[in-house]
């Protein structure tokens, strides 16, 4: 039985791109959702607007990631060099488009291992709680 693989486009469309970044702008319609990708590279997220926005896992029952950025928000993590982060996908539960960008660093890693997301605080994201 095969792996199942996960698409490593962590955005709609490539803005630019170089030796150092590579930066995404991912669109989400009211109702919308993205495919499950993965991220392989430490990576920054920027939102210039409001939003709302529900993340999950592959599989995961529930849409258990909560993002509420306001112009502004940030969100920074350090996937590290072991293995990408878990699979996961984003749906907009809001009444407007929303649209974010993000910014994968390509040069290696200076850490072995992922790190928790870091923000600003320019809004709300919660992680689910885990159990297991």
């Amino acid at each position: 039985m095969s792996e199942q693989t996960y698409s490593p486009a962590v955005g709609g469309v490539i803005l630019y791109e170089n030796a150092r970044v590579r930066v995404w702008e991912m669109t989400l319609q009211p109702g919308g959702q993205c495919e499950f990708h993965q991220h392989h590279n430490d990576h920054i997220i920027l939102y210039p607007q409001d939003g709302t926005l529900q993340g999950q896992e592959a599989g995961d029952a529930d849409w258990g990631i909560i993002t509420e950025p306001v112009p502004g928000f940030v969100l920074f993590r350090t996937v590290g060099t072991t293995a990408p982060l878990p699979p996961h996908r984003l749906r907009n539960i809001g009444d407007s488009p929303v649209v974010h960008y993000i910014i994968e660093l390509l040069e290696k890693s200076p850490s072995i291992e992922s790190q928790p997301y870091e923000h600003n605080d320019r809004g709300r994201f919660e992680l689910p709680s885990r159990t297991d």
